[in-house]
């Protein structure tokens, strides 16, 4: 399994705005990552659609975390920002073409170990992530 890299961009634009702590602008960001702007436009639009961060317009403008780190679920944002978990073709019942489908039992494990990795990020928060953010923010040439 992997995830996309909208979620993983979305995850990096989080940190980094978890991090700085202060007002910062997409450039900043796709710079600080070497990510192409055009990316990090379309996942910060996303997580201003999704309420994680805020959007100030104008010649002072910028964006910023809309929630305290503490209140912003890994898990949970994971599962908003994912297209879909189908981890093989028997997930997607409308396309599955599958000859042993009915007998194989591989699609229930592979169900609890997709509710496991969820699970598992469902107990973390920004702020676990943002416990060494001197260290995260030093990596992108950014001061804590």
């Amino acid at each position: 399994m992997r995830l996309t890299n909208f979620c993983d961009y979305s995850l990096r634009v989080l940190i980094y705005l978890g991090g700085k702590n202060e007002k910062s602008s997409i450039g900043e960001i796709a710079q600080a990552y070497r990510i192409s702007k055009n990316h990090i436009v379309k996942v910060v639009h996303n997580l201003v659609k999704l309420g994680y961060v805020h959007s100030l317009q104008g010649k002072n403008g910028g964006i910023r975390l809309a929630l305290l780190p503490s209140e912003i679920n890994l898990g949970k944002l994971v599962e908003q920002v994912e297209p879909d978990f189908d981890l093989v073709e028997c997930f997607i019942e409308k396309e599955n073409q599958c000859r042993i489908a009915p007998a194989c039992r591989l699609k229930g494990l592979l169900g609890e170990a997709r509710k496991a990795f969820l699970d598992t990020l469902k107990r973390y928060t920004l702020a676990d992530i943002l416990k060494n953010r001197s260290s995260l923010l030093s990596l992108v040439g950014q001061q804590a």
